[in-house]
């Protein structure tokens, strides 16, 4: 596991960094061994070093990235969460679209922040999940906290659309093919055989009734994933 250090028993609140970019999790770092009641007690770059980095260090919480090759961020909080109720886990990410809100509490997330975040929205973030609450970050939708958060419930809207029905790792099939990776640097990414990500290939085209590479590209760029 890259980065992982030993446990020190200091009394901090412990904490685990998941983010697969190396420049990012050495930023993180740094900031937060800033505050004197932090302990960065490991790091992981891939959701299965993640979920054996919890078993192994104990941290009080996991900031956890999202889209990781292997298995995803969404995935590694589920087991998480299964395993390590005790363990809450933040997510730090890029996207603010509902679907990777919604899938991230539902897979028992304790809050939610963007990577463009200040310092001190991520201090409160952390001590507001270590304190038992839910931190959302403002920029999300007030529309988004309320029908997740408001109702109580965690099935999906009542209204899908074609990419309501898409699964986090067809999701991240369809970023990768509409940046132009053929099957093979898909399947070796995400630690996925060729056959699996030609199959999500054509969940993909027969979810959003399109038929070509070309369509599926312009249809990522129009949801957010790819940017031109």
């Amino acid at each position: 596991m890259d980065g992982e250090v030993g446990v020190i028993m200091s009394g901090k609140y412990r904490i685990l960094i998941v983010e697969d970019h190396t420049l990012l999790r050495a930023g993180l770092r740094a900031l937060l061994s800033q505050d004197q009641d932090i302990e960065i007690v490991g790091e992981a770059d891939n959701g299965r070093d993640a979920i054996r980095a919890v078993g192994a260090l104990t941290p009080d919480l996991v900031l956890m990235d999202l889209n990781m090759p292997g298995m995803n961020g969404i995935e590694a909080i589920a087991y998480i969460k299964r395993r390590y109720p005790d363990t809450q886990v933040l997510v730090l990410t890029i996207h603010k679209t509902d679907e990777y809100i919604h899938e991230s509490l539902r897979a028992g997330a304790n809050g939610y922040i963007l990577k463009d975040a200040s310092h001190d929205e991520l201090r409160i973030a952390i001590r507001s999940v270590l304190n038992g609450k839910t931190y959302l970050s403002p920029d999300i939708s007030s529309k988004v906290i309320t029908g997740y958060l408001g109702t109580g419930s965690k099935a999906a809207p009542a209204t899908s659309s074609p990419w309501d029905t898409l699964t986090h790792r067809e999701r991240e099939v369809l970023k990768l093919v509409a940046e132009g990776h053929p099957n093979k640097y898909i399947a070796d990414f995400l630690s996925l055989s060729v056959k699996t990500v030609e199959k999500h290939r054509s969940n993909l085209m027969k979810k959003l009734d399109l038929h070509n590479a070309s369509t599926l590209t312009a249809y990522a760029i129009e949801k957010g994933l790819v940017v031109t």
